[in-house]
């Protein structure tokens, strides 16, 4: 009996004015990830600062430029330029830690009906009490991914390439909010969604610090209802925090 090649996995990282925070991303990456990956890709996404010449450090990175900005039209960029079975995303302010790639390969491999793996963020800027209370918004919304079925953030996840394209790709008219939801929303068509709480990305705080911890806390569910009950966001509009 033939035993079934591994996957082979891709990782994109879309980024858009990224140049203070995509080194640590990529250090990160280079250390932890890149080993193991077929591939590194960065989308530049139209930046007016020096992401390219970031980019242009790492030898083993792939450069696509995507002249539309938009987090959904990176992210398919990313996908259109991927060879690898299982397309992994990360964002440009993450940082990959030892092991994470690992679990990709483990939980597609041991699960033949997964669809998707995600995992929540922790906040390597944010302090003490903020980061807690930050943090503990992905185990308040436990109850919300046990009727739905499914749940993701969109700086830490992954999906067999095959069906991101059998799905149709990322909705380009969603500009950011609830594009993680929408992503999670139609996967499930194709399988499991899996929401690990073991599968942790470290990222940075920095919108949460800019426009505040309330704020966010119900723009994001606010937007994650809107796509369960209408498939759409509630709110087009969204600030760059840089």
């Amino acid at each position: 009996m033939t035993q079934a090649l591994p996957r082979t996995i891709s990782l994109v990282i879309p980024a858009y004015n990224e140049e203070a925070y995509l080194p640590a991303c990529l250090d990160a990456v280079m250390r932890n990830v890149a080993s193991k990956a077929l591939e590194i890709i960065v989308v530049d996404n139209n930046s007016t600062d020096g992401t390219k010449q970031v980019i242009e450090r790492y030898p083993a990175v792939t450069y696509v430029f995507e002249p539309h900005k938009g987090i959904t039209r990176a992210r398919q960029a990313g996908l259109l330029n991927a060879s690898g079975d299982i397309v992994a995303y990360v964002d440009a302010d993450t940082v990959p830690p030892p092991g994470w790639i690992e679990q990709i390969a483990r939980h597609f491999e041991a699960d033949s009906t997964l669809a998707c793996l995600s995992g929540p963020y922790s906040f390597y800027d944010l302090s003490g009490i903020r980061d807690r209370i930050s943090t503990g918004w992905f185990i308040t919304a436990r109850p919300l991914y046990a009727l739905t079925g499914y749940m993701m953030v969109g700086g830490n996840f992954a999906m067999p390439r095959a069906i991101l394209h059998r799905m149709g790709g990322f909705d380009d008219s969603i500009e950011f909010y609830g594009e993680d939801a929408d992503i999670a929303k139609r996967a499930k068509k194709f399988g499991k969604v899996l929401f690990s709480p073991s599968f942790v990305m470290p990222t940075s705080g920095r919108r949460l610090k800019k426009q505040g911890l309330l704020k966010m806390a119900g723009l994001y569910f606010i937007n994650y209802l809107s796509i369960v009950f209408r498939s759409k966001p509630a709110t087009r509009g969204y600030q760059d925090v840089r």
